[in-house]
């Protein structure tokens, strides 16, 4: 591999910055990650920069800080999101405030350009955004627009420094591969010389200079992360130097727990200790409902049973190192970049697991990866399909996904009249539900309200509604549509907290949920499907379920998932079942402005 023959990516806090390098290395070429202050003798040993977005405004006091030298060093520049905006503000266009957000999906009209090279004049672009460049610099020319953005593409040929309001790196943009393939080999003149080979053989050699001469315990959830991670580790080091031990929280899903040491004894893996703590974190989480509080209390008694369980395995921290499959949308969400916004808090992310990496005692070889990577990196390692092509499921489990309340939090009234007009544009009735969910807007974390709306299952139209209603109303990011029943007479928001009985509600509708998934064929089809639980008593019947499975590739974006009418309905025939269970509803909300999951 020839070093100079990289493209540089600088990171401005963007949620997808990572995925954008890794698109790159997608291309064949090794891509890298730097902060926009890099040193321009750096930056000129490649063949092309790229500019992140961001969660910042260029026009802020508080803008992030970068090298202005990017631009005189005669190497190609594209600039996304932020990037394009920040291209413009310092070239002396002008950049604002647009009067309509986007988020989501939009139509895209491009001109010819050497970035569209090859693509048809119409095309769906993914945004994410809510300032805009409303004035070009000297030089640059408008090269595409959407209806609310006039210059979604531009470009100065002659400097060749190109900018795109979109974001061509994730998943849901049409042709979004192609125009930086254009970028890299017809702009840059790039060349093909990086894969996954590579980097199980780096990473390997970087595994072993890590360790040295101690060992590694892993935390061993049992889903694809951990599981590849293992896998790597003892191709890595043998695996006389790992010991793997998994805790059961009481939140994982039904039968889960058995599963996984039966699944991984069957690999050869004898070393795994199961740790019983469900009625430790039970106690622990008594009375708290606020979703941050409850991933750091769940984190830090993860790593309190077992550094316990370490203690009565004589682990010493002077011979050993903690492993965990941390991957890369754990650390990009918990701001663990420079200049990134924090989304939520991952397990694995808990204060003390941040002083043990500080102190060097923790290993994760993959967390520089997405989702999708690992998994191609299990099969490079000889895992068997079943166990690579899991649903990912959350650290924190069934805990993140039983959603809890102190029954105070009210619905804005009037709010809820104003989305209810808007929503009947579309013939749907809409409600505000006294409950907040997470969700991530231009880059931000957001923790604002849902939104159930009641009328016909037309997915074209609930998609466009839902774009409307989270565009439209900023303290909202989530939108859901009723399915059973077919009207809503009451809502109370009850006081309710983590408790078994809630957690066996949602074990045994999520198992039945899984279940058709599995018998119907859809494991492949639908990337994740999270089933969560609302604390809302509705029609005096008993909670709410929600169903939000969806389509992704690397869990950065996200859309949900169109599921066939006659298998959704019979989702909802054996959820209704379950006792305490008073309605059925499906998130109708891409990624973003909402999130996967709902903390």
């Amino acid at each position: 591999m020839d070093e100079a023959n990289r493209i540089i990516v600088l990171d401005f806090g963007s949620q997808y910055t990572h995925l954008l390098a890794r698109r790159i290395r997608e291309l064949g070429v090794y891509s890298e990650i730097m902060a926009p202050t890099a040193d321009s003798e750096e930056l000129k040993n490649s063949k092309g920069i790229i500019l992140s977005g961001g969660p910042k405004s260029v026009y802020e006091k508080d803008a992030v800080a970068f090298n202005p030298e990017i631009f005189s060093l005669s190497i190609p520049v594209l600039g996304l999101c932020y990037g394009q905006q920040l291209i413009a503000h310092e070239l002396g266009g002008k950049v604002e405030l647009g009067k309509v957000r986007e988020y989501g999906n939009a139509m895209l009209r491009i001109e010819d350009s050497a970035l569209f090279e090859g693509l048809p004049r119409e095309f769906n672009v993914w945004m994410s955004h809510g300032d805009k460049v409303q004035k070009l610099p000297k030089g640059f020319e408008g090269k595409a627009g959407t209806e609310d953005c006039a210059y979604a593409a531009i470009a100065d040929v002659k400097r060749k420094i190109f900018g795109l309001q979109f974001h061509p790196e994730v998943s849901h943009t049409e042709f979004g591969m192609q125009m930086l393939s254009n970028f890299v080999f017809s702009i840059c003149g790039a060349e093909k010389d990086w894969g996954m080979e590579n980097y199980l053989e780096k990473k390997s050699v970087e595994i072993r200079a890590q360790v040295g001469g101690k060992n590694v315990f892993l935390l061993l959830s049992g889903g694809v992360d951990s599981t590849v991670c293992l896998a790597l580790l003892n191709r890595a080091l043998g695996s006389g130097r790992i010991h793997a031990l998994h805790v059961d929280t009481g939140f994982m899903r039904k039968n889960e727990s058995l599963l996984v040491k039966e699944e991984l004894e069957k690999l050869g893996v004898t070393e795994i200790h199961v740790a019983r703590a469900e009625k430790k974190f039970i106690r622990a989480l008594k009375g708290i409902y606020e979703p941050e509080e409850k991933r750091n209390i769940i984190g830090g008694l993860f790593i309190d049973v077992a550094l316990e369980e370490l203690g009565n395995l004589n682990f010493d921290t002077e011979t050993w190192l903690i492993g965990q499959g941390t991957i890369y949308p754990d650390t990009i969400e918990t701001g663990g970049t420079e200049n990134s916004n924090k989304i939520k808090t991952h397990h694995n992310r808990a204060p003390i697991i941040m002083q043990m990496i500080q102190k060097g005692r923790v290993i994760e070889p993959l967390n520089q990866l997405y989702k999708d990577e690992v998994r191609e990196l299990g099969r490079l390692l000889g895992l068997p399909e079943a166990l690579v092509n899991r649903h990912p499921f959350p650290g924190p489990g069934l805990a993140i996904r039983i959603l809890c309340s102190d029954g105070k939090q009210k619905a804005d009234a009037e709010l809820g009249k104003k989305i209810n007009t808007l929503a009947t544009t579309e013939g749907y009735e809409a409600k505000l539900l006294p409950i907040k969910s997470v969700g991530v807007q231009g880059d931000s974390r957001t923790y604002r309200n849902a939104v159930l709306v009641e009328g016909a299952l037309d997915y074209a139209a609930l998609e466009r509604l839902s774009t409307k209603i989270t565009n439209s109303f900023d303290s909202i990011n989530r939108v859901v549509c009723l399915l059973k029943p077919e009207k809503i007479n009451s809502m109370k928001l009850e006081k309710a907290y983590l408790s078994v009985e809630r957690t066996e509600r949602l074990k045994e509708a999520d198992a039945r949920i899984m279940q058709l998934v599995e018998e119907k064929g859809l494991l492949n089809e639908i990337w994740q499907f999270p089933v969560i639980l609302l604390p809302i008593d509705f029609n005096k019947k008993g909670e709410g379920i929600v169903l939000r499975p969806v389509y992704s590739k690397e869990a950065m974006t996200a859309k949900f998932a169109r599921i066939g009418e006659s298998i959704l309905g019979e989702m909802v025939e054996k959820v209704l079942e379950v006792k305490g269970i008073g309605a059925v509803m499906l998130d109708v909300t891409h990624k973003p402005p909402a999130t996967i999951e709902w903390e």
